[in-house]
């Protein structure tokens, strides 16, 4: 089960980086360099929960996500996911500090297969960097 763990740090305020992390409506792909409009679709949706699916042809996943405002912490179960299958998921835990927000990020895989889990086993070489990238425009962050 290879897990990912990094911090970044945003120029937003937590709850800023909690509505970028939590807006699920029609602009989410335009925000998300790795969501494309084609991969995007709300399932179900409430006040602190949602279930989509978003991605890219190439890597889309199938996910809850739950948040949790009081205690600024976002977490996303894993239902499917095209590289890695069902399973892992994320956690993003929000910690105010002068000038923006702390992230705290964990990525968990839980691959079966050959092929996926030789992916995953190149996650903590390559993933940490990627996801920075990825991440660092829609929250500010480096």
């Amino acid at each position: 089960m290879p897990a990912v763990s990094f911090q970044m740090t945003s120029a937003l305020d937590p709850v800023a980086v909690m509505s970028v992390l939590t807006d699920f409506g029609p602009t989410r792909p335009q925000r998300w360099p790795t969501i494309d409009a084609d991969h995007f679709e709300v399932h179900a949706s409430g006040d602190t929960w949602a279930e989509v699916t978003e991605g890219t042809a190439a890597a889309w996943e199938r996910a809850r996500y739950d948040w949790d405002t009081h205690s600024r912490r976002v977490t996303v179960a894993t239902h499917d996911s095209k590289v890695f299958g069902p399973g892992g998921g994320w956690v993003f835990q929000l910690t105010s500090q002068a000038g923006g927000t702390r992230i705290d990020i964990e990525l968990i895989r839980n691959p079966t297969g050959l092929k996926r889990k030789l992916l995953a086993a190149l996650l903590p070489i390559v993933a940490p960097r990627a996801l920075k990238k990825s991440f660092a425009g829609p929250l500010q962050a480096k």
